[in-house]
This record gives structure tokens, sequence and C-alpha cells, in this order.
């Protein structure tokens, strides 16, 4: 059951963060989140850092303070089950979760934002790759 429920929250990440990404960029993404697990500053489940964000006392997410987006856009989160990108989504995060893919073309990245934005923390970061639409950071070790 836990690794059906990490599953469904990665798969989910993958495909509103990525899914108009070439393969290796929803990897990396998928990657991010497994980093994060592994992280003792981030929580140490999928879901949790998926999930990750400011919530108001009655537990709703705070519009746009959320690590990853979508989950706190105030935009429909509904999944098109029939697109082809949710299922190639399910298969990647599958892979990544059961460590079938064990490069991690990220080196250990922990942040990307879109090449759009320009976030204040990425100055506090290590800049890694740009994949596509995507950079990848790490903090220094």
């Amino acid at each position: 059951m836990l690794l059906e429920t990490a599953l469904m929250c990665m798969a989910t990440n993958i495909y509103h963060e990525a899914k108009h990404e070439p393969l290796v960029g929803r990897i990396a993404v998928a990657q991010v989140v497994m980093n994060r697990v592994e992280d003792k500053r981030y929580p140490n489940t999928v879901c949790e850092v998926v999930k990750q964000g400011l919530t108001y006392k009655n537990g709703k997410v705070v519009i746009g303070r959320c690590m990853f987006s979508w989950y706190c856009d105030g935009r429909s989160d509904d999944i098109n089950r029939t697109d082809p990108k949710w299922r190639d989504s399910l298969r990647i995060a599958s892979m990544v979760i059961t460590d079938k893919i064990t490069l991690d073309v990220t080196e250990g990245s922990t942040h990307y934002h879109a090449t759009y934005v320009r976030p204040a923390w990425a100055k506090t970061k290590t800049k890694i790759v740009r994949i596509n639409k995507h950079i990848f950071y790490r903090w220094e070790k």
C-alpha cells in the first residue's frame, strides 16, 4: 500500500510538473523528489515531499507557497487517466521509486525551476544542469 501511494504521488507530480518535457526531464523531476526524500532537510516520504508547503491552521495549502507549484496554484489537479502522458508518468515513477534507473541525471539536485522564472533561492544553490525548460540545482555539500 505504501508503494502504491508513493507511486501515485510521484506520478502526479511528474505529470503536472513535466508532462511536456522529454523523457530525461521527467526522470529528472522524479529524481529531485527522491533526492529530497533522502535529504534530512526535507520530509522522508514521497507524498510528504510532493505536498510540502505552507498551510493555514485549517490544513488548506497557501496558494503559491508549495515546493511544487501545481500543488498549490489554485487550479484543478484533475488528470486525464487516458492520456498517454499519464501512463508514462506512472512508468517513470515506478522505475525511479524502485531504483530501476540508477543514474541520477540531476547529480543530487534538490531544486529546479522553469527557465522563465528567477527564484531568489537560486542564488544560494549550485546550478547543475539545464534539461529542456527546467534548471536543476543542489545544496553545496
